[in-house]
């Protein structure tokens, strides 16, 4: 199956990714711990990366892949390449002069984005200088993501996802190369972000020309393909990145509560984001550029179809995932940062964050499936409208929880409202009549749900049984994990094959791919 083997490819890539950068955030948590200097490397790390993954892979992506696709499928590749190097122009010469803007308006962008900070003048000025050395990293980053969206769309995905591998790299690089030649670890970090970023585009701009299309910077021009794909970038920049702007506005308000509640929700979120990486990610980069050229080719029912096994995919993973994830929260948490700086009491508040986000991470998910059935339609003012209201639901459950339940109330507003999102979007689809539930999915989806929570029970009684292991040494610490872990994978299999949640030969498929 083209989409699952797509998928796989993406998901494969992305898993070595998180495991890397499990490596450079347990060396993170040793350097930096959760105090004042992990907060402001945050912050510095958070801001080009919201806009990253608010314009360059979501709105820009969103917008161009379609039309990219669409024109590779119609004209064929010499009027594709043609858009392409248009979109290059318009977007390196946006993003640089918005680059520079903001470099010079850093101190008062600051006070939007870490207003907390303002009250400690020696913070305040490190957030300002970090993040200026970090900054550049969105120009390379959003000119590798057009280079990502022309590789997935020729059917190419293990260069684009393998990107990230190389940022991992080099901030690992960063910690262990830099750090006692630089003012703090946290200056190493932040010029190895910028370093990344021309990695990366350089990465990719040898991958294109190795695929046959080396992009030429060409002078800007208004073309109309190029109008049309501005026209659509605005809305899709809101639409398709509700998640990252749900973050930006944990971080704001994280920074009006007590020190290291910023960094609780930062290892909280990246523990979440290995599942939802793994396989969001790759579901929403392998399918908007197959249902892009399905629709294309006028194939509604294709389309349907491959959206029908994308959120099944994505259901019959996160779920167990999410179940996992809450049961045993502070044991993963300890293995993966108690040391060095990151004390039991970093690891009983970054858990706690866990747990409440995981029960989110089937709808983060679920967004990534269903955002590509507005998108590959070229319909962009709906995610808008439902993004909004999902961003609204955030703020709103932000500020009224904030008070009592301090960070763990940031990390529940954020899930209730991809929740909110996720569910709004699938309905709408579903009332356009562009996503009917096969038969299929709706046979197997009470089956997860029933496997999942009884591998939750598993897991739970298991990690009774180790407590002590869990409380002795890392090795012990990691041995007991470990068992949860398999034992919870080997149980959730056998169960999905003797509910009928699955099959021998998708699991198989799965385990091949």
């Amino acid at each position: 199956m083209a989409l699952l083997r797509s998928i796989a490819t993406v998901g494969g890539f992305t898993l070595l990714s998180r495991i890397l950068g499990f490596i450079r955030d347990i060396l993170i948590a040793a350097f930096l711990g959760t105090g004042m200097l992990a907060d402001v490397f945050f912050v510095a790390f958070k801001f080009p990366n919201l806009f990253r993954r608010l314009f360059a892979e979501g709105a820009f992506n969103a917008a161009f892949v379609p039309q990219f696709a669409g024109l590779l499928e119609s004209d064929g590749k010499r009027a594709a390449q043609v858009f392409a190097e248009q979109a290059l122009a318009v977007l390196l010469w946006s993003v640089l002069i918005f680059v520079v803007l903001i470099q010079i308006a850093m101190p008062y962008v600051m006070l939007g984005f870490a207003p907390g900070f303002a009250d400690n003048p020696e913070q305040f000025n490190l957030a300002v200088l970090l993040t200026r050395i970090t900054f550049p990293y969105l120009l390379f980053i959003s000119l590798a993501s057009l280079m990502s969206g022309v590789l997935n769309s020729l059917g190419k995905f293990a260069a684009a996802a393998a990107t990230p591998i190389l940022l991992n790299i080099c901030l690992i690089g960063a910690l262990t190369l830099l750090a006692g030649a630089t003012e703090t670890p946290a200056h190493a970090l932040a010029w190895g972000v910028s370093i990344a970023g021309m990695v990366q585009f350089f990465w990719l701009l040898m991958h294109c020309g190795r695929s046959g299309i080396w992009l030429r910077l060409v002078r800007p021009r208004l073309t109309p393909n190029v109008r049309k794909m501005i026209r659509r970038i605005l809305p899709v920049a809101i639409g398709a990145g509700v998640y990252q702007v749900s973050l930006l506005i944990d971080t704001i308000i994280a920074s009006l509560l007590p020190a290291g509640s910023i960094s609780y929700l930062f290892f909280a979120d990246r523990v979440n984001q290995l599942p939802l990486g793994v396989v969001g990610v790759a579901v929403g980069t392998a399918l908007l550029p197959l249902m892009s050229r399905q629709l294309g080719a006028e194939d509604e029912a294709a389309a349907m179809s491959s959206q029908n096994r994308a959120i099944e995919f994505s259901l019959f993973l996160t779920l167990p995932a999410a179940v996992a994830l809450v049961v045993i929260a502070e044991p993963i948490v300890s293995v993966l940062f108690e040391r060095g700086a990151f004390d039991a009491t970093s690891v009983k508040a970054t858990a706690g964050a866990l747990s409440i986000y995981a029960t989110g991470l089937p709808a983060y998910v679920l967004v990534k499936a269903l955002a590509p059935g507005f998108f590959a339609r070229e319909d962009t003012a709906t995610p808008v409208k439902i993004a909004v209201f999902a961003l609204a639901v955030n703020l709103v459950l932000n500020l009224a929880l904030m008070g009592p339940f301090l960070h763990l109330g940031i990390a529940a507003a954020t899930a209730v409202s991809a929740w909110c999102n996720a569910l709004i979007l699938g309905f709408v689809l579903h009332r356009r009549g562009h996503l009917v539930l096969d038969a299929r999915i709706l046979g197997r989806l009470p089956r997860m749900v029933l496997a999942s929570l009884a591998m939750g029970a598993a897991v739970f009684y298991g990690a009774g049984a180790l407590v002590n292991l869990l409380a002795d040494g890392l090795t012990s610490k990691i041995l007991a994990v470990a068992v949860l872990v398999i034992g919870g994978l080997i149980i959730y299999g056998v169960l999905s094959l003797v509910t009928g949640a699955a099959n021998r030969d998708d699991i198989r498929r799965v385990l091949r791919r």
